[in-house]
């Protein structure tokens, strides 16, 4: 039995999103963008009867109030809407007294998931030698509104936290309909390691967040979750 899926947010995404869903045993029965969601009208009860799991895709501005909307009805969710970072503790605050399931990321991409533990593990490997300094840079497409991307600050906090904690230069570039990429570099006097990963298309960032979905409703799971638990385990 295929569960119930609302789509929040309903760009390139939430279209691509929509097309791959009976794929991951979900039946998309809400889809609801800025024409029929302006000041929160489609947040209704009635709108989410019977929704197992929702996916929030939408833009800075209005996530946080999806994700209220969303908390408030008690429907388990997967956000992949970046931009917010500085919401995301009170945000845990509403999922925890919601009793919700709940998955985020910067970017739902398995690739770049494996990628970011690459990074890290890099990073501890070279905490201990001050030769080498490091650079962290991304591009993506014109209409990406947050830059850098949360995914490379992401990035550069695994960094950090793997105990490398000198100096990490960040840039970022906007230009045409590039999908994304991110490179992580370190620099000395006798060589240059670059640690580089290339979306192709949205269809990666898609499928991360369905296989998020499916796992919060098939599993009825309750919590906080990042998508890295899901795909290694906490």
């Amino acid at each position: 039995m295929n569960r119930k899926l609302a789509l929040v947010g309903y760009g390139k995404m939430g279209k691509m999103i929509d097309q791959l869903a009976p794929e991951y045993g979900l039946e998309t029965v809400l889809r609801l963008d800025e024409f029929n969601n302006a000041d929160s009208t489609g947040m209704t009860t009635e709108n989410f009867s019977g929704v197992d799991v929702a996916i929030e895709f939408s833009t800075p501005h209005a996530v946080v109030g999806n994700i209220r909307d969303l908390t408030r009805l008690g429907v388990s969710t997967v956000v992949g809407t970046t931009g917010w970072g500085a919401e995301l503790e009170a945000v845990r605050k509403l999922v925890d007294a919601a009793g919700i399931g709940f998955v985020w990321s910067p970017n739902f991409s398995i690739g770049v998931n494996v990628f970011n533990r690459v990074v890290a593990e890099a990073a501890r490997l070279l905490a201990n030698e001050p030769s080498y300094g490091a650079w962290a840079w991304e591009i993506h497409h014109n209409t990406k509104k947050d830059a850098p991307s949360g995914t490379l600050l992401q990035l550069v906090e695994s960094m950090k936290n793997a105990g490398y904690d000198r100096i990490i230069d960040a840039s970022s570039n906007r230009a045409g309909s590039h999908p994304g990429t991110h490179e992580i570099g370190f620099d000395s006097a006798a060589d240059t390691i670059t640690l580089r990963h290339a979306a192709r298309s949205r269809e990666g960032f898609a499928r991360g967040a369905l296989k998020a979905a499916q796992w919060l409703a098939e599993g009825k799971r309750k919590g906080f979750y990042s998508f890295s638990e899901v795909l290694f385990g906490k």
